[in-house]
């Protein structure tokens, strides 16, 4: 919902914005809100090469804090969060944006588009990586405080992953209430140890400054940069600042980051940078050795709690990001179950459920610790935030019209920062960072595929395709039987007559009393006002065209906006209404078209994709399926 209708619907309640920024900070922040598990452990880990010594270790810390600052605080919260889509923000509502923007463009519409759709195949494999990373960091506590069971830590690991995404079908509505709460505990917790560690070294508060950061640079020349690729686990998890507007609104989400979230991580990192300055051997796991030796095991309990959170909220967002996806036509139509008729946001998909659960234990399984898989995190990360600016960057120019003189400078150093990140993060692809890309690269290659797909596809249909006012007057000229009832045509293009339709006639020999020749859009907005869904055109003998709009966000419902059409001349009882379906089998050939293993992948994804019957919801008892062959 956007940031008003948030507010709005949570203004029946008294505590609305504290239980916003509650509910913010459970699902919005749980991924970068564990990154103090991991990040100086890496940092430090000795393969960087840098020293666990003062200069080190401000120097580090300086960095850490001016990235949040910069890339979090000011990109993301103060400028990104300001680019969404009436209310929805992600790089798919964000890619829709940047099409809008560049419609009199057509070269850079599609090369955003494309960057778009790269982005978001990035997206699923950082889904793989963050549980993995997380939840295996939280576990590896026992290490520390029970050394004789460290052989259990992938178990345990593998354990807890496999049943996050057994009980993901089942909703996550009740264990969703807890969220807030735990997540709002961690932070107060993060910050309580930090300032513990800070008390016994408060040196450390000298980081603030940014000289720090610029002396690691001119000191380090070679390491520098290289360094930013263990730095930026500190921001991972960022993108969903943006990528949750829709389920809060921006407000509480800027005011959970400023209030509390930030401060604890701050807290947290120059806490553990006080323990290594006071003893250099914490490195190893600088996060469980800053808690005093009673809490260790509370601490390991409730940092798997927050893992699993940052988990789930990854989760929730590929099943999110999978639905737009498919809304917009960039991938095949899936089962898409809703786990709760009171939050239309919550939604399971069991195929992308079993593909990230079988992805993630494969990495822990692989990689074995988090150390290793902090090599592999990092490059899918740098490279949606790059992507991220470019299509802001456009929306920023072309469609909200900033003044160039304040807009490009702004969006230059936005654009060389997150070139150093990701920079920094290249040389990862061939320490195990080479996962995230060609998952990506699949993934991409998939989404280009059936988009094209369905292009050709399209166009061949065209090309035998009989213009509906010339059908019409044929009826008129040689009237078939009509029988009772409302036949519902299903129609990609509005102007055509419908394969269907010509097959009905041509076998049948019948037409019913009305017939209506439907087409349904996906709009670039996320959702479609109930006033602006219904869209209809009379052409006489009983013929009408009706196209529904929906947005993307939107549950594609076909009997129920029929019925909530209020048409006089058309009746759509179910019982009177009568829906037929075009069902196509693609055959691939040499020498036109796509590539011939990319049109045998089409027809593949084509085949195996949910029916029009099932994701327009139409009844299975009023259904009529007729089948074409075509070749592309």
């Amino acid at each position: 919902m956007s940031e008003s209708t948030a507010s709005s619907a949570a203004g029946h309640k008294a505590p609305s914005a504290l239980g916003l920024l509650v509910a913010a900070a459970g699902v919005v922040y749980g991924d970068i809100g564990t990154s103090p598990l991991y990040t100086l452990k890496e940092v430090f880990a000795g393969h960087y090469g840098v020293q666990v010594n003062h200069d080190g270790v401000l120097g580090i810390l300086s960095l850490i804090f001016w990235s949040l600052i910069w890339v979090v605080s000011i990109k993301y919260v103060l400028f990104i969060l300001r680019a969404d889509n009436e209310g929805e923000g992600g790089v798919m509502a964000l890619t829709a944006l940047a099409r809008r923007a560049t419609a009199a463009y057509p070269r850079l519409s599609g090369l955003l588009m494309l960057l778009g759709l790269f982005g978001t195949a990035l997206f699923y494999g950082d889904s793989m990586i963050t549980p993995a990373i997380s939840v295996l960091s939280a576990v590896e506590g026992l290490e520390v405080a029970l050394p004789a069971v460290s052989h259990w830590v992938l178990p345990v690991t593998v354990i807890l992953l496999i049943g996050l995404f057994l009980i993901q079908k089942h909703g996550t509505a009740r264990i969703g209430i807890l969220f807030g709460p735990v997540m709002v505990v961690w932070f107060l917790v993060l910050g309580v140890l930090g300032i513990r560690g800070i008390l016994q070294q408060p040196e450390v508060l000298h980081a603030l400054k940014p000289w720090w950061a610029m002396n690691f640079f001119v000191s380090h020349p070679g390491l520098g940069v290289a360094i930013l690729g263990a730095v930026v686990l500190a921001l991972t998890g960022a993108e969903a600042l943006y990528a949750d507007m829709g389920h809060f609104g921006r407000r509480p989400i800027t005011r959970a980051w400023f209030l509390l979230v930030l401060p604890g991580l701050v807290l947290n990192y120059f806490g553990q940078g006080a323990l290594l300055l006071s003893d250099p051997s914490t490195a190893r796991n600088p996060f469980y050795l800053l808690a005093p030796d009673w809490a260790l095991m509370p601490m390991i309990v409730l940092a798997t709690l927050a893992t699993i959170i940052a988990s789930q909220a990854v989760i929730s967002g590929a099943f999110s990001l999978s639905h737009q996806a498919i809304q917009l036509g960039y991938v095949p139509r899936m089962l898409v179950q809703y786990t709760s008729s009171a939050e239309q946001g919550q939604i399971y998909i069991s195929v992308v459920n079993w593909m990230l659960m079988v992805g993630v234990v494969l990495l822990v399984l692989g990689f074995g610790s988090s150390g290793a898989l902090a090599a592999a995190y990092g490059v899918a990360v740098t490279t949606t935030m790059l992507i991220d600016t470019l299509l802001v960057a456009s929306v920023v120019l072309l469609l909200w019209r900033f003044p160039r003189w304040l807009a490009i400078p702004v969006l230059l150093c936005f654009l060389f920062v997150d070139s150093l990140f990701f920079t920094a993060n290249v040389p990862k692809v061939v320490q195990g960072g080479a996962f995230p890309v060609i998952a990506g690269i699949a993934l991409f290659t998939l989404m280009t595929t059936w988009r094209r797909g369905k292009q050709s596809l399209i166009e061949r249909l065209d090309e035998s395709a009989l213009p509906l006012p010339t059908f019409i007057d044929s009826v008129r000229l040689q009237p078939p039987h009509r029988v009772h009832g409302t036949a519902v045509f299903l129609a990609a293009r509005p102007n055509a007559v419908p394969h269907a339709l010509l097959h009905n006639l041509l076998h049948n020999q019948v037409l019913h009393e009305r017939v209506v020749l439907l087409t349904v859009l996906t709009e670039d907005s996320p959702r479609v006002p109930a006033e602006r869904r219904f869209q209809v055109d009379y052409y006489g003998e009983g013929f009408y065209r009706v196209i529904l709009h929906f947005g993307f966000m939107d549950e594609p419902n076909v009997p129920n906006a029929l019925r909530l059409s209020h048409l006089e001349d058309l009746d759509f009882s179910p019982m009177r209404t009568t829906y037929f379906l075009s069902r196509e089998t693609v055959i691939p050939s040499r020498g036109i078209g796509m590539a011939y293993w990319r049109e045998a992948l089409f027809a593949f994804l084509l085949k195996n994709a949910n029916s029009s019957m099932a994701y327009f919801q139409l009844p299975a008892n009023r259904v009529i399926e007729l089948g074409t062959q075509i070749e592309i």
